[in-house]
């Protein structure tokens, strides 16, 4: 697994408020002569340019990974497996792929879900008697229908969320705040939490998407706002540290926020900064809703203290995004505290939207009521 590829594909100018969304797909399967692999769009170069990254085997995948060039939660399930189909598809180790790619990013359990989910499609067939050819070709069947269910799910998750806007903000034009990133850069379809505000903005009823620039690396800067300019959304962009004075002048009707990590008892990892916006929202009697596919909720995690945050480098935080050394915001030496997410508990969630409806109020027992329906069937092996 020692080759690695990575090649500029595609590059257009920045993008107008009026194109669709999205051109460029965020992942795909392509299969070449020289053989398979796995093309993701470079979400590190975005907005200035759209960059499709190859990748011709699993620890090129797993960079893209740790790297940002792929992320968000339910794709990154899918990603992982399809890393595992590319792994046995061209003869690779596939326990040994199981292992880097389900460890890549520690918070985020879509990754291993989708590893798992491949890995026991690939386990099952050999030991029915499969060879090693028809083994890869189920373990990428099993890539690709993790990847159809996930838009699928996205779709649902869309519908189930805008009929709770209209529930708890009546009379429509909502004006919703994000953070981070959660639309089609995230899914397999439109995304999560971003997926309802395109639902509500279709329906006229979206007056103002506000947009978290999500510091340090500006997912809601680069990605959200990239992706609400090319769908014509009504968005405004504004710094993290912003969004209380936007709550103070009752500005927002509601937050809308996706997921990493959901434990078993409702408490939610997800991109850091979003706990500070769950007690913002609490104290101004704003709903807090996440929205998220059931994958992402992890009945083996008990409680919020259980989930691993992941520590990113220093150096996101002391130098400006993506420059190198060349352009420190700090004093040379600075320590820096870079946790990847942050966890909000059950008590701050107003609601959990996930493809098979609602949990409100977030409690174990409705979560493991909602999600029993499709943790049934897909056999996981553990790793």
């Amino acid at each position: 697994m020692a080759d690695q590829h990575a090649a500029p594909v595609t590059a257009s100018a920045p993008l107008s408020r009026t194109e669709a969304v999205p051109v460029v797909p965020a992942l795909r399967w392509e299969d070449l002569p020289e053989g398979p692999v796995i093309v993701l769009l470079d979400q590190r170069r975005l907005p200035a340019a759209e960059v499709e990254l190859v990748c011709t085997d699993v620890p090129a995948l797993v960079e893209a990974i740790r790297t940002l060039a792929v992320r968000g939660a339910p794709l990154l399930g899918v990603a992982g497996a399809y890393g595992l189909a590319l792994a046995a598809v061209r003869g690779f180790d596939v326990d040994e792929a199981a292992e880097l790619l389900a460890h890549a990013r520690p918070t985020a359990v879509n990754l291993a879900y989708g590893v798992r989910r491949a890995l026991s499609a690939h386990h099952a067939a050999l030991k029915d008697g499969a060879g090693a050819q028809e083994a890869a070709a189920a373990t990428l069947a099993a890539a690709r229908a993790l990847h159809r269910e996930d838009a699928e799910a996205s779709e649902r998750m869309a519908e189930h969320g805008l009929a709770l806007l209209q529930e708890l903000v009546p009379g429509g034009g909502f004006r919703v705040l994000t953070h981070c990133n959660t639309g089609a850069l995230v899914s397999g379809g439109e995304g999560t939490a971003l997926a309802v505000a395109g639902a509500a903005h279709r329906a006229g009823e979206l007056r103002r998407l506000w947009v978290d620039e999500t510091r340090p690396l500006l997912q809601g800067a680069r990605l959200t706002a990239y992706e609400a300019a090319r769908a014509g959304m009504p968005y405004t962009l504004l710094t993290d540290s912003a969004a209380g004075s936007l709550f103070s002048a009752g500005e927002v009707d509601a937050v809308l926020v996706g997921a990493d990590r959901i434990a078993a008892d409702g408490s939610v990892a997800n991109k850091v900064g979003s706990y500070p916006l769950a007690v913002l929202a609490r104290y101004h009697h704003v709903p807090f809703v996440v929205v998220a596919p059931t994958t992402t909720v992890d009945p083996r995690t008990p409680d919020g203290a259980s989930i691993e945050v992941e520590q990113r480098s220093g150096l996101e935080v002391t130098e400006f995004p993506g420059s190198g050394a060349s352009a420190p915001l700090a004093p040379l030496g600075t320590q820096a505290y870079n946790p990847a997410f942050d966890i909000t508990p059950p008590e701050l969630v107003t609601a959990i939207v996930t493809e098979n409806g609602v949990v409100s109020p977030v409690t174990e027992e409705g979560l493991a009521e909602l999600c029993a329906r499709s943790r049934s069937g897909n056999g996981m092996m553990s790793i």
